[in-house]
């Protein structure tokens, strides 16, 4: 079983930044594509980003295109979710997720390991 460990979030004011790290076991990190998601309470989780296996292709929602940029370290076994120009309606618990395959993915159900969530709060 793949485990998932998300770090890195916090309260930060509108218009700030946030860099989140997901860091998974094992050794075969670059074989799947991973994904960041959120949830905030009372609503459904959402697709934020994805990256391919090998880290040459992304694809984000429009919510937060050109705003964040995920990226991944597949030596460190560690992939990012640099957040910038924060909003209010970022807040959320982000999760990282290992996908199935290698190639980017915005359907949860192709999302086999789910981290523990790291909490995003952006207020003034």
């Amino acid at each position: 079983q793949v485990q998932l460990v998300e770090s890195g979030g916090g309260l930060v004011q509108p218009g700030g930044s946030l860099r989140l790290s997901c860091t998974g076991n094992g050794r075969t990190f670059s074989n799947y594509a991973m994904g960041w998601f959120r949830q905030a309470p009372g609503k459904e989780r959402e697709f934020v980003a994805t990256i391919s296996g090998n880290g040459r292709s992304t694809y984000y929602a429009d919510s937060v295109k050109g705003r964040f940029a995920i990226s991944r370290d597949n030596a460190e076994n560690t992939m990012y979710l640099q957040m910038n120009s924060l909003k209010p309606e970022d807040t959320a618990t982000y999760y990282c997720a290992c996908a199935l395959g290698r190639y980017t993915a915005s359907d949860e159900n192709r999302y086999n390991y789910w981290g523990q969530g790291t909490q995003v709060t952006v207020s003034s």
